[in-house]
C-alpha cells in the first residue's frame, strides 16, 4: 500500500539524486574550468568567478569535499531505496533497487550533470561556486583528517606528496594546448612558435643564439682613419667592436652615427683642416664594451639591454675571453624568426630544399632555427648548431661527402673549411 511513509523516502530518494548530480557536475565543472578564462571573467567583475577561482587553489580539498558529499548522498539514496524495495517485494527488492538505483545514479547523477559541466565548465563552476564554498568549510575538518591518514598511508609505501605542487606547470600546459591547437588547425605554426619562443627565453643561455667570434666583424684601432671609415661604411652593422693590438682584447664599440658625426666635425666643422681626419682616434668616438657571461639567460638579458638602453653586448666565458656577441635583435628573432633588411648581404631563405626532398643548410645554423622551420624535433641538449650535432654524434671531423645517419635523418657533408663544417645536406630517413 502506497502510504505516507513510501512518498517521504521516494521524495527523499528523488532530492538525494538531485543533490548527488550537483556534486558530480559541479566537481567537473571546477575541475575542467579554465583559471585563465575565470581570471578574464573575475577581472570584469563577476563574483562567481572570482570565488570559484579562490575555492580551485586547493584542488585536493575541494575533490575530498566533493567526493564525500557525493558518496554520502549516494550511499543514502541507495539505502533508502533498498529500505523502500524490500518493503514492496520483499527479498528481491535487493536487486530490484540495485538495478534501479544503478540506473538513475548513472543517468541523472552521472552522465547528464557531467556533460552539461564539461561543455559549459566556466559558467557551470561560476554558477555553483556559492554552494560548493559553504561545502568545503563544512566538511574541512572531515577532509582535513583524511588528508592527513592518506599521506600517511602513502609514506609508509614509500610515496612522498607535496601539498604545494600544481598537477600541471603553467608552461607545459600553456605549451601542450599551443602544439594541441596546431595538430587540429587551430593555432598557426607561426603564432605557436611565437608564444613558445617567448616562454622558452628564461630556459636558454645566451651562448646559444649568439654571434660566434669566428663571425665577428672588428675594427682595429691602429688602421689608417680613411680606411677604418672605408670599413664602417662597407659595413652592414651599425655596431663594431674595437680592439688593440690583440683581436680578444677588445677596447669599445663604435657606432656609425657618432663616427660619422665626428667626422663631419673634423672635416667641416668650425676647426676643420685638411689634416683633420689623418688625427682622428677611433677611441674618442668608441664607447666603453659591455661584457656579459655566456651563461646569461636570455630573458635576463633582454631585461638587462632595456634597462641600460643599449642592444650590443660581448659574450665572455668563464675565463674571460671573447666568445661571441648578441644583441637585442637576436633575442627577438627567437620570438618573431629571423629579421633582415635592405643590409643584410645574406637576406636568402638559410634553408633551401631540392626536387629530392633534400634540405641544404648552413652548417653554423642552430638545431632550434632548423627545427622552427621544418617542424622537425632534432636534440639541442649536446650541441646549438647542426654541425655541432653532426661533430658529437660522428665523434670525428668528417669529410666532405661523407654521410651519417642519427635520429631518423640521414646527413650529408657538402662543404668544410679547415675544421668547420660549413654546408650539410639533410633528409628525413
Amino acid at each position: 500500500m502506497l502510504d505516507a511513509t513510501f512518498w517521504i523516502t521516494a521524495g527523499s530518494i528523488l532530492f538525494l539524486l538531485v543533490l548527488s548530480g550537483f556534486f558530480s557536475g559541479s566537481e567537473t565543472a571546477l575541475t575542467a574550468a579554465s583559471r585563465g578564462k575565470l581570471r578574464a571573467q573575475a577581472d570584469k567583475g563577476s563574483r562567481g568567478a572570482e570565488r570559484a577561482l579562490k575555492i580551485t587553489e586547493d584542488n585536493e580539498r575541494l575533490i575530498g569535499s566533493v567526493l564525500l558529499g557525493n558518496n554520502m548522498v549516494n550511499i543514502l539514496a541507495a539505502s533508502l531505496a533498498t529500505s523502500l524495495f524490500t518493503s514492496l517485494f520483499g527479498e528481491s527488492g535487493v536487486a530490484l533497487a540495485t538495478l534501479v538505483m544503478t540506473l538513475l545514479v548513472l543517468i541523472f547523477a552521472e552522465v547528464l550533470p557531467k556533460t552539461y559541466a564539461i561543455t559549459n565548465a566556466e559558467s557551470a563552476a561560476a554558477m555553483v561556486s556559492p554552494v560548493i564554498q559553504v561545502v568545503v568549510t563544512l566538511f574541512a575538518p572531515v577532509v582535513g583528517a583524511v588528508r592527513w591518514l592518506v599521506r600517511g598511508i602513502l609514506h609508509v609505501f614509500g610515496v612522498k606528496t607535496d601539498p604545494d605542487s600544481q598537477i600541471l606547470a603553467v608552461r607545459e600546459e600553456i605549451a601542450g594546448a599551443l602544439y594541441l591547437g596546431h595538430s587540429e588547425g587551430v593555432v598557426e605554426k607561426e603564432d605557436r612558435d611565437r608564444i613558445l619562443g617567448a616562454l622558452d627565453l628564461g630556459d636558454r643561455a645566451v651562448e646559444e643564439v649568439m654571434l660566434h667570434r669566428s663571425h665577428i666583424e672588428m675594427i682595429d684601432a691602429d688602421t689608417d682613419p680613411e680606411e677604418l671609415l672605408r670599413q664602417c661604411l662597407d659595413s652592414p652593422h651599425t655596431r663594431l667592436p674595437v680592439y688593440k693590438d690583440d683581436p680578444d682584447n677588445i677596447v669599445g664599440v663604435v657606432h656609425a652615427k657618432d663616427l660619422l658625426r665626428a667626422v663631419q666635425k673634423l672635416m667641416f666643422g668650425p676647426d676643420a683642416s685638411t689634416k683633420g681626419l689623418a688625427a682622428f682616434d677611433i677611441l674618442d668616438v668608441a664607447m666603453p664594451p659591455y661584457f656579459i657571461p655566456d651563461t646569461t639567460t636570455l630573458d635576463d638579458q633582454m631585461r638587462q639591454f632595456l634597462r641600460r638602453r643599449t642592444h650590443f653586448a660581448l659574450v665572455v666565458d668563464e675565463y674571460g675571453s671573447l666568445e661571441g656577441l648578441i644583441t637585442l635583435e637576436d633575442i627577438l628573432e627567437e620570438i618573431v624568426g629571423e629579421i633582415t633588411d635592405e643590409f643584410d648581404r645574406d637576406a636568402d631563405h638559410p634553408i633551401q630544399r631540392s626536387k629530392d626532398n633534400h634540405f641544404m643548410i648552413d652548417g653554423a645554423m642552430t638545431i632550434r632555427d632548423l627545427n622552427r622551420a621544418t617542424d622537425w624535433n632534432l636534440p639541442d641538449e649536446e650541441a646549438n648548431t647542426v654541425a655541432g650535432l653532426v661533430l658529437h654524434e660522428a665523434q670525428m671531423i668528417p669529410e666532405v661527402g661523407q654521410v651519417f645517419s642519427f635520429h631518423g635523418f640521414r646527413f650529408e657533408v657538402t662543404g668544410r673549411e679547415g675544421n668547420r663544417v660549413t654546408k650539410l645536406k639533410i633528409r628525413r630517413l
